[in-house]
């Protein structure tokens, strides 16, 4: 059995993509997915599957949500091992003083080029900075995520990638959780 995170992108944001929690835990153990759980509303969902490949464990789940619900969700399927990579690699922890709520990490579908920070063309974005790592962007907002136009819309219009954004905060939770699976 492997445990597997998904991260839904765009869902119970503005009224827009409505999914309460609760039937989407329903709907996918309806189709055999065990021990679901989910973590806030927006759409952090850990399930445990003999299904080993992410990409088919989020296309199962894309495939599902708009079947049940009518919303096209893009989705982002993450291991254990990508969010203790998030504690390991990410430069901004380094920093003295650094304010937990300017954090945030944008999960990518893909593995980046070396070639794709200068894609980004962050400096366009200063004083906000990013740093690259593998499938994970981690970003420092100068103000506030709600405050900046370098956010996932961009990101993946740069990159023609699939991403999802979630704060410091979260992605410490959601380890959390995965430790206690």
């Amino acid at each position: 059995m492997t445990t597997h995170l998904a991260l839904l992108r765009g869902i119970n944001v503005s009224g827009h993509n409505m999914i309460k929690m609760e039937a989407l835990k329903t709907t996918l153990e309806a189709i055999g997915f065990q021990n679901v759980l989910t973590y806030i509303q927006s759409g952090n969902v850990f399930v445990d599957t003999e299904e080993e490949s992410p990409a088919k464990v989020g296309f199962l789940i894309k495939q599902e949500i708009f079947k049940v619900f009518g919303h096209e969700v893009p989705i982002v399927v993450i291991a254990k091992e990508d969010l203790e990579a998030c504690f390991k690699n990410n430069p901004f922890l380094k920093e003295k003083d650094i304010d937990i709520k300017k954090l945030y990490v944008a999960f990518i579908s893909t593995t980046l080029q070396s070639t794709s920070m200068n894609d980004l063309k962050i400096s366009q974005f200063k004083p906000d900075e990013a740093s690259i790592d593998a499938s994970r962007i981690f970003i420092k907002y100068a103000v506030g995520a709600g405050k900046t136009r370098f956010d996932q819309k961009y990101i993946e219009k740069k990159l023609n990638v699939t991403a999802t954004i979630r704060n410091w905060n979260t992605v410490t939770q959601l380890l959390k959780l995965y430790e206690e699976r």
